[in-house]
Protein backbone atom coordinates (compact mmCIF):
# COMPACT_ATOMS: atom_id res chain seq x y z
CA UNK A 1 0.00 0.00 0.00
CA UNK A 2 1.83 3.34 -1.07
CA UNK A 3 2.22 5.28 1.40
CA UNK A 4 1.69 9.25 0.81
CA UNK A 5 2.79 11.11 4.12
CA UNK A 6 4.15 10.46 7.49
CA UNK A 7 3.64 13.24 10.09
CA UNK A 8 3.90 13.09 14.37
CA UNK A 9 3.49 9.30 13.69
CA UNK A 10 0.34 9.08 11.31
CA UNK A 11 0.79 7.13 8.22
CA UNK A 12 -1.44 8.15 5.45
CA UNK A 13 -2.08 6.03 2.65
CA UNK A 14 -4.01 4.65 -0.66
CA UNK A 15 -4.63 1.50 -1.98
CA UNK A 16 -4.78 1.25 -5.67
CA UNK A 17 -7.80 -1.45 -5.63
CA UNK A 18 -10.35 0.24 -3.11
CA UNK A 19 -13.25 1.52 -4.83
CA UNK A 20 -15.49 5.10 -4.52
CA UNK A 21 -16.13 7.33 -2.73
CA UNK A 22 -12.27 8.94 -3.19
CA UNK A 23 -10.76 8.01 0.23
CA UNK A 24 -7.65 7.30 1.90
CA UNK A 25 -6.06 5.57 5.26
CA UNK A 26 -4.62 6.81 8.25
CA UNK A 27 -3.29 4.84 10.91
CA UNK A 28 -1.81 6.06 13.50
CA UNK A 29 -0.35 3.94 17.33
CA UNK A 30 -2.55 1.10 16.33
CA UNK A 31 -5.64 2.88 15.03
CA UNK A 32 -6.91 3.15 11.68
CA UNK A 33 -9.19 5.03 9.88
CA UNK A 34 -10.62 5.65 6.42
CA UNK A 35 -11.24 8.74 5.61
CA UNK A 36 -13.83 10.49 2.46
CA UNK A 37 -11.43 13.24 0.45
CA UNK A 38 -14.41 15.42 -0.21
CA UNK A 39 -16.34 15.36 3.19
CA UNK A 40 -13.34 14.43 5.20
CA UNK A 41 -15.61 12.28 6.77
CA UNK A 42 -14.70 9.19 8.78
CA UNK A 43 -16.08 5.86 7.01
CA UNK A 44 -14.84 3.28 9.12
CA UNK A 45 -12.48 2.63 11.88
CA UNK A 46 -11.52 5.10 14.50
CA UNK A 47 -8.34 7.34 15.62
CA UNK A 48 -7.64 8.94 18.99
CA UNK A 49 -9.63 12.79 18.84
CA UNK A 50 -5.81 14.68 18.53
CA UNK A 51 -4.94 12.23 14.94
CA UNK A 52 -7.80 12.90 13.79
CA UNK A 53 -8.38 16.69 14.20
CA UNK A 54 -4.47 16.47 12.61
CA UNK A 55 -5.38 14.66 9.98
CA UNK A 56 -8.65 16.50 8.92
CA UNK A 57 -6.53 19.87 9.19
CA UNK A 58 -3.62 17.82 6.86
CA UNK A 59 -6.68 16.64 4.18
CA UNK A 60 -7.86 20.78 4.03
CA UNK A 61 -4.63 21.45 3.51
CA UNK A 62 -3.98 19.13 0.39
CA UNK A 63 -7.71 18.31 -0.79
CA UNK A 64 -7.18 18.85 -4.15
CA UNK A 65 -3.30 16.48 -3.72
CA UNK A 66 -5.59 14.07 -2.42
CA UNK A 67 -8.09 13.98 -5.39
CA UNK A 68 -5.02 13.68 -8.31
CA UNK A 69 -3.47 10.99 -6.21
CA UNK A 70 -6.54 8.89 -6.12
CA UNK A 71 -6.97 9.33 -9.62
CA UNK A 72 -3.55 8.43 -10.08
CA UNK A 73 -4.26 4.61 -7.94
CA UNK A 74 -7.27 4.12 -9.50
CA UNK A 75 -5.00 4.11 -12.77
CA UNK A 76 -2.32 1.69 -11.05
CA UNK A 77 0.48 4.55 -11.06
CA UNK A 78 1.99 5.38 -7.73
CA UNK A 79 0.01 8.03 -6.14
CA UNK A 80 3.03 10.28 -4.96
CA UNK A 81 3.96 11.47 -1.97
CA UNK A 82 2.13 14.83 -0.32
CA UNK A 83 3.82 17.58 2.09
CA UNK A 84 3.18 17.23 6.19
CA UNK A 85 2.26 19.37 8.17
CA UNK A 86 4.87 21.31 9.87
Amino acid sequence: MPELCRFYGIVIRMFPDDHGPPHFHASYSGSQATVEIDTLFVRNGRLPRRAENLVAEWAALHKEELRQAWERSQRRQPPGRIAPLD
